[in-house]
Parts: structure tokens; sequence; C-alpha cells
């Protein structure tokens, strides 16, 4: 585990609890620039603590996997090393601080031959995976990310931070090119952008509306979306997804009208992480495509950088500097 603050941490403890749990994997050692941090997390889970990767991989030349949990301007620095020590990857989001970074970390791992993953958690959502059979053709999403302020990841802007898993499982929904980005952010507790609301057209005639919030007093994480005869609700958070359908079965499901019929896929409860980190060593032992490939964390990394640009040619068209906000 490289980078022991909130997210490696977690990811050091679903480790630890899936060979507990009789997976075939070993935390080994966890690596972070704060030594007593790496040293801490290492006892609370049971392995080394090291001040470095390059400490890790002398000591321990038989890890074979890594998740990679510091700040994102080092993610490919990190990953090289890692990548080049024969060892594959999972990259927390957002896959690099540019895409000429992002183009750098697939052309490794294709000629490393290096499983490389992109950490968007979302998609690992039971939620998520139980809508994935209900799509047919989206047109319309509106969807909310609202979280209370933290003083983490504000190196970033909202978009990076936060949006960006919103934009990765839209694009993995639609399936179709952005043509048009309309966008508006805004500075608030940070010098970065922690509020944005964006609409993007695609080329298939879909259009998605998204708020992101960083400074909101209440957390929400929800995703709705309109297709031919079907309206579909999903709430990240209770892992809840609820379906009306024009004409369709209600399933036992009351409804206010009888022509719509409501159903609710079936889900079941569980940390995505879990998830997320079981299918990383799947596609590790199997030497097969990871879920979320490093191309889609591109793919995500390109439309947010695009976001990012066109809230700050918002910004200036509209002089918020000279409206006194920060940025």
């Amino acid at each position: 585990m490289i980078g022991v603050g909130a997210f490696g941490r977690n990811h050091a403890r679903v480790y630890q609890q899936l060979a507990q749990q009789g997976d075939a994997v070993r935390l080994v050692g966890v690596v972070d620039a704060d030594v007593s941090k790496a040293d801490a997390v290492g006892r609370e889970f049971g392995c080394r603590g090291f001040g470095s990767v390059e400490q890790l991989i002398s000591t321990h030349s038989e890890v074979q996997a890594a998740s990679v949990a510091v700040p994102t301007v080092h993610h490919l620095p990190v990953a090289r090393l890692l990548m080049e020590a024969g060892i594959d990857v999972l990259i927390e989001k957002p896959l690099a601080a540019s895409l000429a970074e992002a183009d750098e970390l697939i052309a490794l791992a294709l000629r490393l031959e290096r499983i490389g993953q992109v950490g968007h958690l979302e998609r690992f959502n039971s939620a998520v995976r139980a809508t994935l059979p209900l799509i047919t053709h989206p047109m319309f999403f509106e969807v909310h990310r609202l979280s209370v302020f933290t003083p983490r990841s504000l190196d970033v802007d909202v978009v990076l931070d936060l949006m960006i898993h919103d934009l990765d499982i839209v694009l993995s929904f639609v399936n179709s090119p952005v043509t048009e980005i309309r966008a508006v952010g805004l500075p608030i507790l940070s010098p970065k952008v922690d509020i944005a609301n964006v609409r993007l057209q695609f080329r298939s005639g879909c259009v998605a509306n998204f708020t992101a919030s960083r400074v909101s007093t209440e957390r929400v994480r929800k995703l709705r979306f309109f297709q031919p005869r079907q309206y579909v609700s999903l709430d990240y958070g209770r892992q809840d997804v609820t379906v009306f359908s024009v004409g369709g079965d209600g399933a036992g499901v009351p409804s206010v009208n009888p022509q719509i019929g409501i159903t609710k896929p079936p889900t079941v409860a569980a940390e995505p992480l879990h998830a997320e980190l079981q299918s990383f060593l799947a596609a590790v032992r199997e030497r097969s495509k990871p879920v979320v490939s490093l191309e889609q964390g591109r793919s995500a990394l390109e439309v947010a950088l695009d976001i990012v640009a066109a809230i700050a040619g918002h910004g200036k068209k509209v002089n918020l500097e000279g409206l006194g906000t920060r940025g």
C-alpha cells in the first residue's frame, strides 16, 4: 500500500480483511513519506512501514501488486517505479495530473505488460452494478454529489475530487463522445473550485447535468436518468435503485399512477472498496483486463480537465476575480 492517508489506510484495512477472510493475498508493507505514519499504520494492520517505494521493493522482492494513494502529482513517478519492478498497480482517481502523464502510464503498462486499474470506486457500488442491465438509451441525467467540507484532497478542484466519480459512471452508461461542455464553479473555502455545476452534451443526443460540492451542509450522492419509457433513480449511499416504467409491471410496489410500474432491482449492500480490491486482485491473478482500465481512467480525466478549463474560462468571462472571489 503506497500512501496511507485516509484512502490508503482504508485500502490497507481491506487488504488485511481479505486475508483474514481467506483470500489469497498478504499485506506485506505500507509506504508513506511520513515514516511515523507508515509505522503506525503498519503496526495497526500487521505489516512493516517504509518511507519509500525503493525500501519496500528491496525488502520484499515478492510483492506482486500495490495500491497507489499518494497525491495525484506523484501518481506517475510512483506507479512507474512499481511497474518497472514488475508490480501491478491500482491507482486512485484521478489517474494522473495531466493527459500526458496518463498517456505515459498507459504506455508503461503496455510495454511492461502490467495490470493497471483506476480507483473509480462507484463502479463497484452494488446500485451501479444493478443498474447496468437496465440501460437502453439514456437521454437525460441529473447527478448530485454533495459533501461537507474536510481538509483533504484540496490540491485539486471539486471536479477532480468528487465529480469525476459521476463523470466516469455517466461515460460508461452513455458510451458516446462528449460534444459540448458548459460549466461554472467557485472557490469557497479553499483556493480551488469547491462547488461546480456542469452540463454535458453527448453525440448520442444525451444531456447530463452534474452538481458537485464539498462545502455542503449535507451528504448527497444521487444519480437519476431518463430513457425511453423509463426513469431510473440511483442512490449511491443507500446502494438502492428504483425504476419507474411506463406500462410496466409494478411487481407489487405501490404506484400513484396505474400506468407507471415501479420496481426495485435487488441489491446487496456491501463496501464498494472490498469489491474493487477483489476485482483488482482477480485481474492480477488472471492477467485479465480490469473493470476500470487505465484508458477508461484517462477518458474520465480528459472530460474532467476540459470541465476545469471551461470553469476557468467562464470565471474570466464574468470577471469573478474582479468580484472578489479567490482562485
